[in-house]
């Protein structure tokens, strides 16, 4: 080498320690972002990657129609249940503690799950499932706080995070169909499997140890047991009138004493000096006004995954893997408009944005309702599948916003545990209700046409049994259906709508409340 070239390479200065501390903490956030975006899509996809899998799991498990919902319902309520609960274990035990052990946890469920012989251990191992995911999702939001900056960085995370959340329950339904259809309907839980150990060890490294003490600090574990108990109560009752009257006892007993248990939780609250869910934050109109949004789309996207799913299989004939890929319209929408929202919401303000993906949701669910037994999917479910999806992706950022705008620091865990707790309660409320409305307006129908016997065929009918009937009987039986479902669909639509009145009569907040809320803590 040349003396004039090595003059050159001793003029190059080496790299400066603060240069590579940099280079080190930029690829540590980035390991972080991807863990987090990673949980948030496995949370969500744990409540929709079921649905393709179900009339699967129905055959296999022998589940009847309305015990059914309980795949579902046993997730949403241990997570929306447990959420705030969670949320108060990471800020006691730490952060990064509580992410690592529900991530372990859900791990671990989703294997039992999946080695699953009959329909009690299905639900339990579906039930830990949900109370892994109430410690992942208020962890994985506070860690977002803790690991980014205010302003674009934290505004990029928070942006992956809420489209994880958007087009998670479309993409489980497309994941659903290829596992159930390549493998078997047990992969829907075995997946979680390899991806719960691979995101275990990189939050491992993504994630610093924290240092925490609990001193003077203390579970509301009487709020947690009373306000999930309570529900789950009602949600039994719920589902049971779908089988036995209203009036019966097996309908009326688990409805009493759940709202018995819910007035409890009330109470427990207002006289405990560290209450789960502190009542006061309910006096801001802005996060009661969200709240209340979020619980009717929650009702309306659990409703639109199970019964389109149970639809396409059962009254149109698709394969789960043709049904999982016929949710992707929903799945790009939901992308799209929530990358969007997040970009102009400080500039809009959440109410505009609010407005408009409700009423979007609503026409999307009166198109639904629309559905028959001779029904294409070009015609009658492609434009209603890319109008929810849109519908979502505008609302999931603004209702994050409205919930925590002008919030004190010490309750911003809370109010956004609240807005993930009012989705998966929505779920399983609204799931519980409108199965109800959808059995007992198929048995009608099916009574209707056929007569009283008849109609028991509806409860327990899977896409196997279509190739046993008569054609006149399949129809008739396909009519029902369409016809239960579409009953959903329609009363869904209306609670939609009523959330768009909300969301235009309630939402006050600015562009500048919403840009200050979007770049601070509270997450």
């Amino acid at each position: 080498m040349s003396e004039r070239s090595l003059g050159q390479a001793h003029a190059t200065p080496p790299a400066s320690p603060q240069a590579g501390a940099a280079a080190g903490a930029g690829s540590r956030k980035g390991l972080a972002l991807a863990a987090i975006a990673v949980a948030q899509l496995m949370v969500v996809l744990d409540v929709s990657i079921v649905n393709v899998a179900l009339p699967s799991i129905q055959s296999a498990l022998d589940f009847s129609a309305t015990n059914l919902e309980w795949v579902v319902n046993a997730y949403a309520l241990a997570f929306g249940g447990l959420l705030l609960l969670g949320g108060r274990i990471a800020d006691m035990y730490g952060q990064r503690r509580t992410f690592l052990f529900g991530v372990a946890l859900l791990t671990v469920a989703s294997l039992l799950g999946g080695v699953a012989t009959n329909q009690g251990w299905l639900i339990a191992a579906r039930a830990v499932q949900g109370i892994a995911g109430a410690l992942v999702a208020p962890a994985a939001l506070a860690l977002i706080a803790s690991t980014f900056s205010e302003g674009g960085e934290r505004n990029k995370a928070m942006g992956i995070y809420a489209a994880m959340g958007g087009a998670g329950g479309a993409l489980g339904n497309v994941l659903g169909g290829v596992f159930t259809d390549a493998l078997s309907w047990r992969w829907v839980l075995f997946v979680n499997v390899p991806i719960g150990i691979l995101l275990f060890l990189a939050a491992v490294k993504a994630f610093p140890a924290e240092r925490v003490t609990t001193e003077g600090r203390r579970l509301d574990l009487p709020g947690a047991v009373t306000s999930t108990v309570g529900m789950s109560l009602v949600v039994y009752g719920l589902i049971h009138a779908a089988t036995e009257d209203w009036s019966s006892a097996g309908t009326l007993t688990p409805l009493v004493a759940g709202a018995a248990l819910l007035v409890l939780f009330l109470f427990i609250e207002v006289r405990s000096n560290s209450p789960l869910m502190p009542l006061s934050i309910f006096r801001n109109r802005n996060r009661s006004g969200a709240y209340a949004i979020m619980l009717a789309l929650g009702a309306g996207m659990i409703v639109l995954f199970y019964f389109l799913t149970l639809f396409m299989q059962i009254v149109l004939g698709f394969s789960p893997l043709k049904t999982g890929f016929s949710f992707l319209p929903f799945a790009v929408g939901a992308a799209v408009f929530a990358t969007i929202s997040s970009q102009v919401v400080g500039r809009v303000g959440p109410r505009i944005l609010l407005g408009a993906g409700t009423l979007l949701a609503a026409v999307a669910f009166f198109w639904f309702s629309r559905l028959s037994e001779d029904a294409s999917y070009s015609a009658d479910l492609l434009g209603p599948l890319v109008l929810s999806g849109c519908s979502v992706g505008l609302c999931f950022v603004p209702l994050t916003l409205a919930a925590v705008a002008g919030v004190q620091k010490a309750q911003a865990g809370v109010s956004s545990a609240l807005l993930n707790a009012g989705q998966q309660v929505g779920a399983a409320l609204g799931l519980a209700a409108l199965g109800t409305i959808a059995v007992t307006a198929t048995k009608d129908r099916l009574t209707e046409l056929m007569g009283p016997a008849a109609a028991k065929a509806a409860d327990g009918y899977g896409p196997a049994d279509a190739a046993h009937m008569p054609p006149q009987v399949r129809k008739a039986v396909f009519d029902s259906l369409a016809h239960g479902y579409g009953t959903a669909f329609l009363v869904t639509g209306f609670v939609l709508l009523g959330a768009f009145v909300l969301a235009v009569l309630v939402i006050r907040v600015s562009s500048k409340d919403a840009e200050n809320a979007e770049t601070g803590v509270v997450i």
